[in-house]
């Protein structure tokens, strides 16, 4: 059922939307029609057409912004307007139709708690939970295709927090405890290792040594640079222990992919 073949009448007792097999009637007069369909849109999409789990997942999260909602999500519950501060080109009004969407799909729920102006937070739910595996494997495949990043680019404390979760080698941290603070421009995060767990959190960790690991930290990652050329740069800095940048790759890696190479078809 598309929008065209919907039939709208609007009267003194609301406003009614319906179609060959549904009809949908508020109970205001005053109900504003682009927001009524807004919200039948966002549960009325389009599907595939096909009876597969995958089809039934990119019909779930797959619209634009969707897998990056849940990013944002799975470091804290946000709000509409925190969401959009991490996600700034996106608009807020598709914004609220992409949040409306994972709600109905069981993805994600309201928090219970509102941010500073009152707008309600919302948080993964435990099946949305269970698409950090696949995000942050997405996310790992998603590294070879980073290379200079593009004008309009931009890194915000939640991409990276995600990023350091998917660079995690946990079987390197088994049986250790370390502490960093990392340095990316006016963004501080910290990374906190318990036998073989990982804690991602926001801002400075008093009395863990700090890193700056300048632009060339996915190299370092994926070992295409050693730590020798890295140092060698002049932008990797450390305070507190020279060798913490040695120790925290130890216990973060990506794999090595060679950039994929474009075709012109």
């Amino acid at each position: 059922m598309t929008e065209s073949a919907w039939k709208v009448v609007m009267d003194g007792d609301g406003l009614t939307i319906s179609g060959e097999s549904f009809s949908l009637t508020t109970n205001s007069s005053d109900a504003d029609i682009d927001s009524v369909v807004s919200q039948l849109q966002g549960v009325a999409r389009g599907t595939y057409g096909q009876y597969c789990g995958l089809s039934r997942a990119i019909e779930a999260v797959g619209e634009r912004w969707g897998m990056l909602v849940v990013r944002d999500l799975l470091v804290t519950p946000k709000s509409a307007p925190e969401l959009q501060r991490g996600l700034p080109r996106v608009p807020l009004n598709l914004l609220s139709m992409r949040i409306r969407e994972l709600a109905y799909t069981g993805i994600l729920e309201k928090d219970g708690t509102t941010d500073a102006d009152g707008q309600d937070r919302y948080r993964l739910t435990t099946y949305g939970r269970r698409l950090e595996d696949i995000l942050l494997a997405f996310g790992r495949w998603g590294s070879a295709m980073l290379a200079e990043p593009r004008p309009e680019d931009i890194v915000t404390e939640d991409s990276l927090m995600v990023a350091m979760r998917a660079a995690f080698v946990s079987e390197a941290a088994a049986g250790r405890s370390e502490r960093f603070e990392l340095v990316f421009g006016d963004i501080v995060i910290h990374v906190v290792v318990e036998d073989g767990q990982l804690e991602v959190g926001r801002g400075p960790l008093p009395g863990a040594p700090s890193i700056d690991p300048g632009p060339y930290l996915k190299d370092m990652l994926t070992r295409a640079m050693s730590l020798e050329e890295g140092m060698a740069t002049g932008t990797v800095h450390t305070n507190g222990d020279p060798k913490a940048m040695e120790r925290l790759l130890s216990l973060f890696a990506l794999p090595y992919q060679a950039l994929p190479q474009r075709s012109m078809l």
